[in-house]
């Protein structure tokens, strides 16, 4: 019978990646439920920023913990443990709210699930520049970009579909919601798998010098120790927080804009403009994720970086003005397309820095840092609703700025320069090259 990986073919695989990333992606369209959960169940905004900050703290950590397995359990094995668990932790959370429980619903759809989500997130990435080594910026791109729409798929259609067909009821919403992406993810995760070995010697553009060069190559404890990680790692972290803390409230933050500019708009309506910013502003995040990705390949991966924290700096600035609403989503929108810019960034810039055959275990821990911001900015602001939600949106977006104004100083520490450790020993070479060595020969090399 015919290997799986014999059957595929590079335009299946992308499709397959794709489809596997927008179903993670929906985890962005948080805000829809955290509204329902704080009218419907009475619970704080506290609560719902402790579910989601759980959920994207699992992801980072289980990314982090899947770009090392990958290289050894390979991608189908690694996708489909993190779809099984990601449709489970929503039954989970289905059945929490079932029973009121804050503390189920957090290690049932926040840990189980944002596992799943963290497994699932680095395997497509990383498989697919696999099998595009001559354009993987423009196909980890396409990738990506599938995880920001997912957001659109559930605020606009999926979840609103459950909702009416479910009759309000938000248990049977998230039990529906885990069978549905079962039936999805499941299937497509059994499909994937790496290219044939031959395929990649054949196709990829890796400089021929790098055989000459290996010997030099640092490894992977010694590139995570490296300043040039430290500083991503860093620039990384203020890119999330700022966003995900307009990701994890988008929608509340809308319907008090604009409640205050009319306060005679309905609940009802109010909530449908906050989906509809979901909808949109992850229409950006996507479009980011690809439009960031290829300018980086034109004017490099650092000054995409500076761009993307300075000019989200300005937005929020101009979102602590008291500004139409409309303005209001459109600034949003901005930050979303740049929350995007930096997950399409950061893995061309591994490849740059560290080399492709680290690049699952580097991108992985890199990923950490979204677990870190995680807990940090969607908990900040959930305090700032609960203490003080006459003032929240203005402290939301000081905070976010001043964010912003630290992660543009780091950025100039970042380069896009070749990390290595030293030059290549004239022996190493030599060996490398098959080429006999005599005894007494020099072993240095310059």
């Amino acid at each position: 019978m015919t290997p799986i990986k014999d059957r595929m073919s590079s335009p299946v695989i992308l499709a397959l990646c794709t489809l596997l990333q927008l179903c993670f992606g929906t985890v962005y369209a948080w805000s829809f439920f955290q509204t329902l959960l704080v009218r419907d169940l009475a619970w704080t905004y506290s609560d719902t920023a402790l579910a989601f900050s759980v959920t994207i703290f699992s992801l980072g950590v289980s990314a982090a913990i899947a770009g090392t397995l990958l290289p050894k359990v390979g991608p189908r094995a690694l996708a489909l443990t993190g779809s099984v668990f990601f449709s489970v932790g929503y039954v989970i959370g289905g059945l929490s709210i079932q029973a009121d429980s804050v503390l189920w619903f957090c290690l049932g759809h926040g840990v189980l699930g944002g596992m799943g989500i963290g497994m699932g997130y680095v395997t497509p990435v990383a498989t697919t520049a696999k099998w595009f080594p001559n354009r993987r910026g423009l196909a980890t791109g396409i990738v990506v970009m599938g995880f920001g729409f997912g957001a659109l798929v559930l605020s606009k259609f999926l979840a609103p579909l459950l909702v009416d067909v479910t009759r309000g009821d938000l248990a049977l919403v998230f039990i529906c919601h885990g069978i549905v992406f079962a039936t999805v993810l499941i299937p497509s995760s059994i499909l994937l798998t790496d290219p044939p070995s031959q395929e990649v010697m054949s196709n990829s553009n890796e400089p021929k010098t790098r055989v000459l060069q290996s010997a030099a190559e640092p490894t992977i404890a010694r590139c995570l120790a490296s300043p040039e990680f430290v500083v991503l790692w860093i620039v990384f972290f203020f890119n999330i927080a700022a966003g995900i803390s307009v990701i994890s409230f988008q929608s509340t933050l809308l319907q008090e804009v604009w409640g205050a500019a009319n306060p005679l708009l309905e609940p009802v309506v109010l909530a449908q403009y906050g989906a509809t910013l979901i909808a949109v502003s992850s229409i950006f995040n996507g479009l980011g994720r690809l439009f960031w990705g290829l300018l980086s390949d034109r004017i490099g991966r650092t000054n995409v970086f500076r761009l993307l924290l300075a000019t989200q700096m300005v937005v929020f600035g101009l979102l602590l003005a008291d500004i139409n609403p409309w303005v209001f989503c459109g600034l949003v929108c901005y930050i979303l397309l740049c929350f995007g810019g930096g997950f399409a960034t950061v893995p061309s810039f591994i490849l740059d820095v560290f080399g492709s055959k680290r690049m699952s275990t580097i991108y992985g821990a890199v990923l950490t840092a979204w677990a870190a911001a995680g807990i940090f900015g969607p908990l900040y602001v959930g305090h700032l609703k609960d203490q003080y939600p006459g003032r929240a949106v203005v402290f939301c977006f000081l905070s976010g700025g001043v964010i912003l104004a630290i992660g543009v100083v780091f950025s100039y520490l970042l380069s896009d320069d070749r990390y290595r450790v030293g030059r290549p020993q004239m022996r190493d070479t030599l060996e490398r090259l098959g080429v006999p060595i005599p005894r007494g020969a020099a072993s240095g090399g310059g």
